[in-house]
Order: structure tokens, then sequence, then C-alpha cells
């Protein structure tokens, strides 16, 4: 999958990156990034050495069919892992199970802290429950990742991408063995998590919102929502309205012409 995809990706697109050498050559390490774009998980892999496993729903690999059988190895292939999300608190302990089997085996296990891409390009409250227990419960170092401007190549409603250089920054490993044996400390998780998210920011530029993804995702569905219930409302009132002075008019049309024959009979000898 590197030459397949990485190697036209890069050639494509010339991703340029600082702190590949934060990245360490062998070892268990965990890869958080900010997450702008479904581009992300395909970037980040290309421009390491090292293969990447980052956690995808499972629905991507149990699709029947052909194309079902096709996307199931494309995901494979790119060291994406399946998670059963019919469940919340199932998914997530399958993605923190998922993350450390790949830890232990002293690979790279890559994760989005927001648990969602971004809606706006700016970045979210991270959530506490994956990236923290993962790295407490593996004692693997934390390398902060910025993915920048990949949001811009393939913007929603676009089928075409744009051709432009997306950036990637990593930053230095972080060490959180003074937590070790915490992980289930909903303080020290939030401390873990926030502090990741304060790295990722700085190397990011982004502006930092103090509320889920998730959350704004539903704020914008439901404004969206009422939007576009007032618009309909708007167009049904004014449709009334029109209805109205159509028949105010024919009335009066009608009345006129009535006025007239009127007239015209007293006019008559």
């Amino acid at each position: 999958m590197k030459v397949t995809i990485g190697g036209p990706l890069k050639l494509a697109f010339r991703p340029w990156v600082e702190g590949l050498e934060n990245v360490p050559a062998e070892g268990a390490a965990i890869l958080a990034s900010n997450h702008l774009s479904f581009s992300d998980s395909f970037f980040l892999p290309a421009v390491l050495d090292r293969k990447v496993t980052f956690i995808a729903k499972a629905e991507y690999f149990t699709t029947p069919g052909v194309k079902g059988r096709m996307t199931a190895a494309f995901f494979k292939g790119v060291g994406q892992l399946p998670v059963d999300r019919s469940g919340a608190r199932g998914a997530g302990e399958a993605a923190i199970k998922s993350g450390i089997d790949v830890l232990e085996r002293g690979e790279l296990f890559g994760i989005y802290p927001e648990g969602t891409r971004s809606p706006d390009g700016r970045l979210y409250r991270g959530k506490p429950g994956g990236l923290a227990r993962v790295a407490l419960a593996s004692g693997a170092p934390v390398l902060p990742v910025a993915m920048i401007d990949t949001e811009k190549i393939q913007p929603p409603g676009k089928v075409m991408p744009k051709l432009m250089r997306p950036g990637i920054r990593i930053g230095k490993p972080l060490d959180f063995s003074r937590y070790q044996g915490m992980e289930h400390d909903r303080f020290v998780l939030r401390a873990v998590t926030d502090e990741v998210m304060y790295e990722i920011m700085k190397l990011s530029g982004q502006e930092y919102v103090d509320m889920y993804a998730t959350a704004m995702k539903r704020q914008l569905s439901e404004a969206a929502k009422a939007e576009k219930e007032a618009e309909k409302a708007a167009k049904a009132a004014l449709a009334r309205a029109e209805k109205e002075q159509a028949e105010k008019e024919k009335a009066r049309k009608a009345q006129a012409e009535k006025e007239q024959q009127t007239e015209q009979r007293r006019s008559e000898p």
C-alpha cells in the first residue's frame, strides 16, 4: 500500500513534513493527531517508513459483495483495524484493546483524540477514554501530530481533490509514565488528554474549542434542520399570502364586473 498509494500520493501532493526525527525507528509509540479530513489516515502513513495502524468501523470489513471485499482488502492493506461500534461503550473498549495489542507488538498506533473529523477546521476537546487509557496501559510515548490544510484538498461536496501541499508536524514524544497504573482515574485521563491536545494546538496553530466535535456537529445539524424548517415555513407562508392575494384580486375583479354590468343595465333605455 505504501507503493501503490503512498508513492503516488506523495508525488501528486508533495506533503511537507516537520519532526520526522521524533518518530522512533523501532518500538511502540502512539501518534495522536488532529483530524481534518478522511485523507489524514493516508497522508500520515505515507510520509513514514514504518507502518501505522488506525482504527476503522467494522462495517468497512463486513459489507457483502465484490465491492465489500475490495473495501475490506483496501482497509486491511492500509493498516486499519475493525472495531464494532454497535454500542458506544463496547466500541470504546474494543478500540482500547486493539490499540494496546498493536503497541505490545512494538508497532505504531494512530489515534484521533477528537473522536471525529473537525466540522469547521478548529481543534476540539479531546475525548479522554481512548488515547489516555491506551497510553497509560501500554506505557508507550505519545507523539502529538498536526495535519495542516488536509481539509482544503477535498472539502465536503467536492468530487475532485484539489492539488495542493498539505503539511504534517510531528512533535516531541510525551512521557506519561508518572501516571502509570492510574488509567481508571478520570481526572488523570482528562489531564493526559488535555496535555496532548495543547501540544497539538501549538503544532497546528488551530483555534481551540472547549467542547467535543460530536457536540458541535450535533448543534450544526440541528441548526441546519431548524433553518431548513424555517425556510419551508416561510415558503408556505408566502404561498398562502400569494393565494390569498390572488383570491382577493379575483373577488375584486368579479365585483368590478358586477358593478359594470349593473351600470350598463341602468343606462339602457
